[in-house]
């Protein structure tokens, strides 16, 4: 059994006790070949929980730093983020975007899930932000189709993204999966800033739509800073 077998068959169980998640949606995650899935981010454990209810291993950028720990702790938490299909990334340096973005090709080459929060980072007030065209260079060049998804109540099972999830009476979460997009009718246009921003745009309209966030023009990361 792999790893990531192994997780899951052990959370998911756990996962459907304390938090009983409704997943929405699910069949529109093809069953096979490159997909990229696109979604708000709310807090720490959407990282968590995006690969316990699909049915195909997702692959997700994280920092470096949550697997270099060499305290049992530390080895503990890069055995279980990697296993669940986190690729870590120095995100921090100048090249840092760039690294993210030829990590994504590489798994969507190979015929695999890419999950991506097009916000750029978690949301500091539970508003959806404007996407980065990241998201929009990934699927023009390689013409993988993009499933929005969204999450719903995460943030209240952890708010502020920090310490344990918390198991409230009533509390749910929800993971919405909207129809695929497509774009190919800009294939090769990858490098066209007006076309990237047209393809984001459309990725962020649709997960706006699935979640029921109110819509900032702004990016996550400045907002934060402000």
């Amino acid at each position: 059994m792999s790893r990531f077998r192994l997780i899951k068959a052990v959370l998911g169980p756990l996962l459907r006790l304390f938090f009983r998640p409704r997943v929405e949606g699910a069949e529109h995650i093809p069953g096979t070949g490159p997909v990229i899935l696109a979604g708000n981010h709310l807090t720490f454990i959407d990282s968590l929980i995006l690969p316990l209810v699909t049915g195909r291993q997702v692959f997700f950028i994280g920092k470096d730093s949550y697997v270099t720990g060499r305290s049992p702790k530390g080895r503990l938490m890069a055995w279980f983020f990697t296993g669940v299909g986190m690729i870590p990334v120095d995100r921090d340096g100048g090249r840092g975007g760039v690294a993210a973005l030829m990590t994504g090709r590489r798994v969507l080459e190979r015929g695999d899930v890419f999950g991506i929060y097009p916000e750029g980072t978690r949301s500091p007030d539970g508003r959806l932000y404007r996407g980065r065209t990241g998201i929009a260079r990934l699927t023009l060049m390689t013409g993988a189709p993009v499933v929005p998804f969204a999450m719903i109540g995460t943030d209240r099972v952890q708010p502020g993204g920090r310490g344990l999830p918390r198991v409230r009476r009533g509390e749910r979460i929800t993971v919405r999966f909207g129809t695929p997009l497509e774009f190919g009718r800009y294939e090769g246009m990858d490098r066209d800033r007006y076309v990237l921003r047209a393809v984001t745009d459309e990725v962020m309209t649709e997960v706006m739509r699935l979640s029921g966030q109110e819509y900032v023009d702004m990016y996550a990361t400045k907002a934060r800073a402000a």
